[in-house]
């Protein structure tokens, strides 16, 4: 792939997790953008897509975003993006989950 090619997926994939924070936590700092747009490596930038639309908090997101290249899995309730809602509600059909 072309240098240029490369660069415009980093630039898309930025632009796309900003898209779903914004849309899943509200406003970004501006200290939050810069850490991402220092992101060069497409697929951390595409593991990180996929931790914003699934991690259950922001915090858990931040934790995501903190851990840089050395993480590749994303596992378990802290990726449910309805974790919340269901614990909330006291569990699915009002049975808390153990």
């Amino acid at each position: 792939m072309f240098s240029f090619e490369s660069d415009a997926f980093l630039v898309d994939d930025r632009e796309d997790l900003i898209a779903v924070l914004q849309m899943r936590f509200g406003h970004l700092t501006g200290a939050i953008i810069g850490r991402i747009y220092e992101i060069d490596d497409i697929n951390t930038l595409q593991r990180l897509i996929l931790a914003a639309a699934n991690a259950v908090s922001w915090d858990v997101f931040v934790e995501e975003l903190s851990a840089g290249e050395r993480s590749f899995r994303l596992l378990g309730e802290n990726f449910n993006p309805l974790g919340e809602f269901i614990n909330r509600r006291g569990g699915i059909n009002g049975k808390k989950q153990k």
